[in-house]
């Protein structure tokens, strides 16, 4: 006779694998309508608990899910690239990877996919986060249930998250401001500045960290109230196409995340000769620094974030400490003469 299996239980229950390794283990984040499922269909199919259990606890399973944006610029889409890619290797060390995308800028989309997976979110999240109350509220009902919680690329730091794992976003502006002053060589002049959203953390860093900058280093550059894009290059093109035609003035761009399509389109297109400095390396960005369109990409790498997610949580999980060196996102520079 087949021996029966902790997966077996997970299919007669109708939960993850590693929902049934929590209930064996008595750890906490389980509902009692689940953990009882479990105990019905392990005394069903007659599953030996004790053994199963100590075998788990040799070699424990893990389940970490992935909350990221859908949005349509191709910083996302790299990242869950990075993230279908990891699956692979992570299987190896008997972690599961769940993923699931989100619109963008949707703080109810994060907690309705949080809702909806229940206790089959598993042992860890990642999150792509929006600064919302009702998000807030959702980290820390999965904080109460003993789910590792931690913040991926954008943040939200007075919540209940354990860890944030991402570049130094007001860093990141304040790069970006040192190579504006350098490539701009008009005495004075308005620098225009593209985000996706105020509700993202880290979009709202990067705009501090370019303001400090710019208010102590350049007094003959006015930095201008942000064009918000929604992270879409058409609402992007629109807005800064029409700020560049009423504001003849304007001398540089910075575009501190999202959209970065619309924000070329819209330079081309412009009178006036700009300096830019943008994010994302895509093959439009790449193309707009061969071309000496954008003078300067800030770029974090996506793969260097999704694995160290993947560490970050199965530490948490196992109460083991990090190289924190290893964890740390830098903050790279790509300009036409060093393209990758």
């Amino acid at each position: 006779m087949t021996r029966v299996t902790a997966q077996h239980v997970a299919e007669a229950a109708g939960v993850s694998l590693a929902t049934v390794d929590r209930v064996l283990n008595n750890r906490k984040g389980v509902k009692d309508s689940t953990v009882e499922r479990v105990v019905r269909a392990m005394d069903r199919l007659n599953f030996v608990r004790d053994q199963a259990a100590a075998n788990l606890a040799r070699r424990r399973s893990y389940l970490f899910t992935f909350i990221v944006s859908s949005g349509e610029t191709a910083f996302f889409a790299d990242v869950r690239t990075e993230i279908e890619a990891a699956r692979e290797h992570a299987g190896k060390d008997r972690i599961n990877i769940n993923m699931v995308a989100v619109p963008p800028l949707d703080p109810q989309a994060i907690v309705d996919a949080i809702d909806e997976l229940g206790d089959d979110i598993g042992d860890g999240v990642a999150l792509v986060a929006v600064e919302s109350q009702i998000v807030r509220d959702a980290i820390k009902s999965l904080r109460d249930k003993g789910v590792q919680v931690i913040t991926l690329i954008s943040d939200v730091p007075n919540s209940a998250r354990e860890r944030f794992v991402g570049i130094d976003n007001v860093a990141a502006g304040r790069v970006a401001a040192s190579l504006l002053k350098r490539f701009i060589s008009a005495p004075s002049g308005d620098v225009a500045v593209v985000a996706g959203s105020g509700t993202l953390r880290d979009h709202v860093e990067r705009r501090m960290g370019f303001e400090q900058v710019m208010r102590s280093e350049c007094p003959h550059l006015t930095v201008l109230p942000w064009i918000e894009g929604e992270e879409l290059a058409g609402i992007v093109e629109s807005k800064l196409s029409k700020l560049l035609s009423e504001n003849t003035g304007i001398v540089g761009v910075y575009s501190l995340g999202g959209g970065t399509r619309g924000v070329i389109d819209a330079i081309r297109e412009a009178s006036q000769p700009l300096s830019v400095v943008t994010t994302e390396l895509s093959k439009h960005t790449r193309a707009a620094l061969i071309s000496g369109e954008v003078d300067a990409v800030l770029v974090q790498d996506p793969s260097h974030e999704v694995r160290s997610a993947i560490r970050v949580l199965k530490a948490l999980a196992d109460g083991t400490a990090l190289n924190e060196k290893q964890e740390r996102i830098r903050i790279e520079i790509f300009m036409r003469d060093n393209l990758p």
